[in-house]
């Protein structure tokens, strides 16, 4: 079994969305039993909270499901728990390295070193329009591909 945290900030824009798209894609390839997914957050200040309605609005339309998500922060056990931990963006990666406790056996990256046009940031669209969720959408789909494929191979 292999098991993947995304993690953004607050946990309620770019990773709930990965997670929606790569728990998509592995239930589409038939690997329920081999990859476990989930998502979090750097900071508690949406805990609980439903993703953002813009994140679900570009999941639907794309055919990807956000329900049953809900907004929690980063726990120390993640890092013993998960074989890799994805941040989002620079900032959310430096704050992983500092939380990732000396021992811990997950890969801790950013989600984009597997995009396939470019590593970088998945920049927030939180205060952007509807146009920066998209963008967004497309570099997550494109990342969670290239890592389901390593995963699976």
């Amino acid at each position: 079994m292999q098991r993947v945290l995304f993690v953004c900030l607050g946990n309620i824009c770019r990773s709930p969305l990965a997670e929606g798209v790569m728990r998509h894609m592995v239930q589409e390839q038939g690997l329920d039993g081999r990859i476990e997914v989930d998502s979090a957050g750097t900071g508690a200040w949406h805990v609980g909270e439903a993703p953002d309605p813009r994140s679900r609005e570009v999941a639907v339309r794309n055919g990807v499901s956000l329900e049953g998500q809900a907004a929690r922060k980063v726990d120390p056990a993640d890092f013993r728990d998960f074989d890799r931990v994805l941040a989002m963006d620079q900032s959310n990666l430096h704050e992983l390295q500092v939380l990732a406790p000396g021992n811990s056996p997950a890969a801790v990256q950013l989600l984009r070193d597997f995009d396939p046009a470019g590593k970088g940031d998945v920049p927030d669209p939180y205060y952007g329009g509807e146009g920066g969720f998209d963008r967004v959408y497309e570099m997550v789909e494109r990342s969670c591909r290239a890592l389901l494929a390593e995963l699976s191979s």
